[in-house]
């Protein structure tokens, strides 16, 4: 028997055992209890994403301190409103237009960030 899983096309295996865990799911109402691990995981993600984004300031923030004063502003406004965003996407779930707007907001924000930065660092 080991050696029919172990020769097993490993796409063949990975699905069979997403059934099997769907079937333990619906055969013992656990729909509840995944809707809530769901929740703590994506709290768990959206708190992971802020907590890298503080490292990466925290690493960085020397620099962004000889900045000028509007620069610094634009990159940190940028940073927090991606979070928020980001927040807001995770809290209240998003599809359709909202989810649109979300990726709009994301992608400016990305945009105001890199140029913030490629702004201050020219070197001529």
């Amino acid at each position: 028997m080991k050696r029919f899983f172990e020769e097993m096309n490993p796409l063949v295996r990975g699905l069979g055992i997403i059934a099997l865990i769907a079937g333990v799911v619906v055969v013992l109402s656990l729909e509840e209890v995944l809707d809530t691990v769901g929740g703590l995981l994506r709290i768990a993600f959206f708190l992971a994403i802020a907590f890298f984004l503080f490292l990466v300031w925290r690493e960085k923030r020397g620099d962004l301190e000889v900045w000028s004063d509007r620069s610094r502003k634009v990159f940190y406004g940028a940073i927090l409103l991606a979070v928020v965003d980001l927040g807001v996407f995770f809290g209240l779930g998003a599809s359709g237009p909202d989810a649109l707007a979300f990726f709009l907001v994301l992608a400016a924000c990305g945009y105001a960030g890199y140029r913030t930065w490629r702004n201050e660092h020219t070197y001529s």
